[in-house]
């Protein structure tokens, strides 16, 4: 189990900001960050992704948050970001980070790769 913590959610006012921060391994074992993507799901409806950042850091988002939304990570701290500015009603709901990485494991002298999400962490935009 790879310890992960989300943080940065809660309460703005629509037009505010806020910056979630996906913080991976934090004391456990050893990991390589190659990749991270954000996931939302709002009320009532299925999951869906919010941006894709590859090992290049280049990065694809959903047209629903082009332009206010920007990833990013900080690979020697295995933490990623996700800025969002000018948050609307509708952008509220749970957030999840999603790495894509390498955990060091000990019994094998070697680096797996490892899917590692995020507990979720609950945005709310007010009108």
């Amino acid at each position: 189990q790879v310890p992960v913590v989300e943080s940065g959610g809660g309460l703005v006012q629509a037009g505010g900001s806020l910056r979630l921060s996906c913080a991976v391994s934090g004391g456990g074992p050893r990991v390589i960050v190659n990749g991270a993507d954000w996931y939302r799901q709002r009320s009532g409806l299925e999951r869906e992704v919010v941006s894709v950042m590859s090992s290049d850091h280049t990065t694809n988002y959903a047209d629903f948050v082009k332009g206010r939304f920007t990833a990013s990570r900080d690979n020697a701290k295995t933490t990623v970001y996700l800025q969002m500015d000018d948050l609307q009603p509708e952008d509220s709901g749970e957030y999840y980070c999603h790495v894509h990485g390498e955990v060091f494991v000990v019994h094998e002298s070697r680096y797996r790769n490892h899917q590692i999400w995020g507990q979720g962490i609950l945005v709310t935009v007010s009108s």
